[in-house]
């Protein structure tokens, strides 16, 4: 009878404290920790994204995958294969470089996967080129994906996040090139700067909405976008396709190996989950010891 009283008395306390807490607010907090767990991946349809993509359902969310709809056939495998998981999954085709195609995805998302507590703003692409032989036009379509698609995906994301009062997570795709740049890749690589930066500077406006926000950078990873810079560099150093990327291995990193799209996607999964709850503004390098930070 003792033993029942302690317990009870126990539970009663422990309910009070929670019910304290929850009463000051931002002590209550934990951002991986509401209702619903359903993220938005941008970029998903293949490489990095998809590996992402896969990694959250494995995890237990629910996904919004989007892509341009050029890439229709891959998305609805990868959704097909979501779903497959015991995990919903839905389509939301749009261009990142648009505010407004992000906020109808955000609004898809939640309309049919429920309360959104993770983006992933993923999508990105490059371009392999002498710095003095790269156009106007070159630079504002890598900043349109990389820059203001990031800056779209944010914003539209956490106006979200704020109308619901749930806090959230945002995670942004840096790269080593955030930190120092590579050669033959400059605007990708200043745009990836940008990334770090822009990652710092959300982090610290929401907070104050139990917002936190981080990026993750890759290294060299065996995806089809190494697979066109790969060509590229072929095309400039002679060197037969395939060999760069095998030389990277061996040269530049550290592990000696290079990566998989999985790898980013365990990184990936640390930071949606509630382990990183007290991380933000962070760029957290996954690329086999190419950089130290």
């Amino acid at each position: 009878m003792f033993s029942q009283v302690v317990i009870q008395s126990v539970r009663l306390r422990q309910y009070s404290l929670s019910i304290g807490f929850a009463a000051t607010g931002r002590r209550a907090f934990s951002a991986s920790k509401i209702a619903s767990r359903n993220a938005i991946v941008t970029g998903a349809g293949q490489g990095i994204g998809r590996a992402i993509a896969l990694r959250l359902a494995q995890d237990g969310f629910d996904v919004c995958v989007n892509d341009l709809e050029s890439n229709a056939s891959c998305v609805t495998s990868l959704v097909n294969e979501i779903q497959a998981m015991g995990r919903e999954a839905v389509i939301a085709y749009a261009n990142v470089a648009k505010r407004s195609e992000v906020e109808t995805v955000v609004d898809k998302s939640v309309d049919k996967l429920g309360p959104l507590s993770l983006m992933v703003a993923n999508a990105g692409i490059a371009k392999v080129q002498w710095m003095m032989e790269s156009t106007e036009e070159d630079w504002r379509r890598i900043f349109d994906v990389n820059v203001f698609g990031v800056v779209n995906c944010n914003i539209a994301a956490a106006k979200q996040f704020v109308r619901q009062g749930t806090g959230g997570k945002i995670l942004n795709a840096a790269s080593g090139t955030s930190f120092r740049p590579s050669t033959l890749i400059a605007p990708y690589s200043a745009t990836k700067a940008s990334v770090r930066s822009i990652t710092q500077a959300f982090a610290m406006e929401l907070a104050k909405h139990n917002i936190t926000v981080n990026a993750y950078a890759p290294g060299i990873v065996d995806s089809p976008m190494w697979e066109q810079i790969d060509e590229g560099l072929s095309k400039i150093n002679g060197l037969p396709k395939g060999e760069n990327f095998r030389r990277s291995g061996t040269s530049l990193i550290t592990l000696g190996r290079t990566s998989v799209p999985e790898d980013v996607s365990k990184a990936v999964s640390f930071l949606a989950g509630p382990d990183s709850d007290y991380m933000t503004g962070q760029t957290v390098a996954c690329d086999g010891g190419i950089i130290f930070t």
